[in-house]
């Protein structure tokens, strides 16, 4: 074992992982004939209650023989081993390589009994050695199921999205317990032409046996699923989100519901029934994947991050628990109890504990450096801006680099806390605050789409004359903005706060205005409370 090379590792990724508790994600996948332009897309929101967000990075190294890589839970940061490191390691940028694979996860957790706690590769470093080390997503889903074979599946339950320029794939893992080392999986390529989604529970269910091309799996899924006791009938029928995730009503209400969001959204026309997340006995499941009514941009695929369910009958912005501002979020937990009844809040696809978010974008037409892009968000999805990383950057911004700041620790150098402070105090008037910020949002996001093809074809003719030119070209891009987005972020939250302080707004004169509460919240206080603020005209008063 060279020792410099593994500790310089191992602090890297303590560094990263120990405060990196990811547990309730979404993930939204785009194929490339779904797309406007031709890109395979993923999305993905680490949603996590104690997550500080952050843009990693991984430069490519050469590593000498013998160089072993520590391994610790990207949940918790415990150590769980050691594994041989291979010669060269590509570099990351996010959760995406210099080759434009990007990978995205949700955890569904899955039959207890099947954790491993002796193995030693985790969801979290199974990710980043798998970009660390692949070229293609075919390539990832061999060196992930490879990974667990040789050392052992630690976590629970995952659902993986795996993109490269020409495919997307759909992968559910579960590991075998403690006694059978290694892990169950079934990987499935999104047909052209159609998208998918996962949402903290497993999904794919029958899958085609002899269909190498578009479904792979573990030899012995179902024989595996047989001598545990989770399935006796015949292979065809064989369904891997029953037999390694059973169901409940919360799979449904806080899961399933985010896949029913999206696809409602990009298919409308299929007119989905929302029964099935209902927990409507006989409902048909969701599919594993819908044809969008129209290709989706990038924008398009940002905005179905930023979902509260509107205009379904789990709207947010709705029902009493939006105060009186139309707030679209819910303090936790999710459940709750009255008299011994339980209860629940919806869990929509944007949420107030976001620590970062991405939209990724790869393209075949172009050379990696410059087709690869990780749209980076932190915090909420509905307020966060978007930033375009180039995957063959060598430095990420200041603003959204590891050690700027912690989770612990406000910064106004750090641009999940300044996203944080401008996101907390719309909470206080939100109906009104966020068009506020939308206008800031859109502008940003909006500049950057924009300006896209004007940067990219200056990185080309670069690129033509020295690939170098065009990655310091687009790291400069990519870390100027960054930067920039945060400094333009702090002085929204400086004008919020002149112009809604004290809850009263100032117009466009600058003139203090006392706008009150909406009547609708007026009336639910009198219902509440019926004449205890009436106002009692005394004798004499007109």
């Amino acid at each position: 074992m060279k020792k410099s090379a593994a500790i310089a590792i191992a602090l890297f990724l303590t560094l990263i992982l120990g405060s990196m508790p990811v547990a309730a994600c979404t993930n939204y996948l785009i194929t490339k004939g779904a797309s406007v332009d031709g890109s395979t897309m993923i999305t993905f929101a680490a949603d996590s209650h104690v997550l500080y967000g952050e843009l990693y990075y991984f430069p490519a190294r050469d590593h000498i023989p013998g160089t072993m890589v520590d391994i610790y839970e990207w949940d918790t940061g415990k150590h769980l081993g050691q594994i041989p490191q291979v010669s060269h390691t590509y570099s990351v940028v996010g959760l995406m390589n210099e080759h434009q694979v990007a990978i995205g996860e949700t955890t569904w957790g899955g039959r207890s009994e099947l954790r491993d706690s002796t193995a030693v590769i985790d969801y979290g470093s199974l990710i980043f050695l798998a970009l660390q080390r692949a070229r293609t997503a075919r390539e990832a889903i061999e060196v992930m199921t490879g990974l667990v074979a040789e050392h052992g599946y630690y976590s629970s339950g995952e659902s993986f999205s795996i993109a490269d320029p020409d495919e997307v794939w759909f992968m559910d893992l579960i590991g075998k317990c403690p006694d059978n080392k290694g892990a169950v999986w079934v990987a499935r390529r999104v047909p052209d032409g159609y998208v998918s989604a996962h949402a903290n529970q497993a999904r794919i269910r029958q899958f085609p046996l002899k269909d190498r091309k578009n479904c792979l799996y573990a030899p012995d899924v179902i024989e595996f699923a047989r001598e545990k006791g989770y399935y006796d009938g015949p292979d065809k029928e064989f369904s891997f989100a029953d037999a390694y995730a059973p169901l409940d009503y919360g799979a449904l209400r806080f899961c399933e519901a985010r896949v029913y969001a999206m696809f409602n959204c990009a298919a409308p026309s299929l007119g989905l029934s929302m029964d099935y997340v209902k927990g409507v006995e006989g409902a048909e499941p969701m599919p594993l994947w819908i044809k969008p009514d129209r290709k989706l941009s990038v924008h398009n695929v940002m905005e179905f991050m930023r979902d509260h369910f509107e205009g379904t009958d789990y709207d947010m912005t709705k029902d009493i628990g939006a105060g009186p501002f139309a707030c679209p979020y819910r303090w936790r937990p999710l459940t709750w109890s009255v008299d011994d009844t339980k209860y629940v809040n919806e869990r929509a696809a944007s949420t107030q504990q976001t620590g970062f978010s991405f939209v990724t974008q790869s393209r075949s037409w172009l050379p990696d450096p410059i087709g690869g892009i990780f749209w980076i968000g932190v915090d909420d999805t509905y307020s966060t801006v978007y930033n375009p990383m180039y995957c063959g950057i060598k430095r990420v911004p200041v603003s959204y680099a590891v050690g700027t700041a912690d989770f612990h620790h406000f910064s106004w150098e750090s641009a999940f806390w300044v996203f944080n402070w401008v996101a907390n105090f719309a909470y206080l008037r939100y109906s009104d605050m966020i068009g506020d910020i939308q206008i800031v949002q859109r502008d940003l996001e909006g500049s950057f789409l924009s300006d896209q093809p004007r940067i990219e074809e200056a990185a080309l003719t670069l690129y033509k004359q020295s690939p170098g030119l065009a990655i310091d070209y687009l790291t400069g891009y990519s870390c100027r903005i960054g930067d920039a987005t945060v400094a333009r972020w702090r002085k929204l939250g400086e004008d919020l706060l002149v112009k809604y302080m004290d809850g009263n707004i100032k117009d466009e004169l600058g003139n203090v205005t006392h706008p009150g509460y909406p009547e609708s919240w007026y009336r639910k206080v009198v219902e509440e409370t019926g004449d205890h603020f009436q106002y009692q005209n005394l004798e004499g008063e007109e």
